[in-house]
C-alpha cells in the first residue's frame, strides 16, 4: 500500500553528520528517515529554499527535458529497501497517454518531484523495513550499528530541532 508523504526536513544527522531527508505522511502519524548523500541534500535544500541558479542543475535538466517532451511526472515512489539500500521509481505520463516507470535514488526522485510538485509515495513496506534499519550500514559508520524495532525512528522523532545541525546550502 502506498501512502503519500511530505518532505518534513532536511538535516544533519546529530550522530554522523550523515544527511537525512526526513519525510512524513499528510496525517503526521509515520516518519521516514533517508540517508542521502552531500550533493542531493544541496539539490533538495535548493529547491525548498527557493534558491534558482544561473543555470541549470542537474534535476532542473531532468524538469526541463520532461517539459519539453510533454511528459509530465505523476509521482514519485519510495519502494523498498533491501540491504539497507532504499529503491525509487520516477513515474511518467507522455502526452499521448503512454506511462514510464524509471528506476531512480530516492534522493534524486524527491529533488525531482519537489521541482516537478509531484506526489511522493512511499510503501508501507518501506516504512516497516525502515523500523529495522542498520544505521552503521547507512551512514557508513560500519557494522553492527542497528537500531530495531523502531529505536532508530523513535530517536529521531523524539529529537528537538536544537539536537540537529541544519543543513546549510
Amino acid at each position: 500500500m502506498l501512502l503519500e508523504m511530505k518532505v518534513f526536513a532536511i538535516t544533519i544527522d546529530p550522530f554522523t553528520n550523515a544527511p537525512i531527508v526526513i519525510m512524513k505522511d499528510l496525517e503526521d502519524e509515520n516518519t521516514l528517515p533517508v540517508w542521502i548523500g552531500v550533493l542531493e541534500a544541496g539539490a533538495i535544500a535548493s529547491e525548498i529554499e527557493n534558491i534558482h541558479f544561473s543555470r541549470p542543475m542537474t534535476h532542473d535538466l531532468f524538469k526541463n527535458l520532461l517539459n519539453t517532451l510533454d511528459m509530465t511526472l505523476e509521482s514519485v515512489e519510495i519502494a523498498d529497501i533491501i540491504d539497507n539500500v532504499y529503491y525509487a521509481k520516477l513515474h511518467m505520463v507522455s502526452k499521448d497517454k503512454e506511462t514510464y516507470t524509471l528506476d531512480t535514488r530516492p534522493s534524486d526522485a524527491i529533488a525531482i518531484a519537489l521541482r516537478m510538485d509531484a506526489p511522493i509515495y512511499v510503501d508501507t513496506v518501506v516504512l516497516d523495513k525502515s523500523k529495522d534499519i542498520d544505521l552503521g550500514a547507512v551512514s557508513g559508520l560500519g557494522e553492527d550499528k542497528r537500531i530495531e524495532n523502531g529505536d532508530s525512528l523513535d530517536l529521531l522523532e523524539d529529537l528537538s530541532p536544537e539536537d540537529f545541525g541544519k543543513y546549510k546550502m
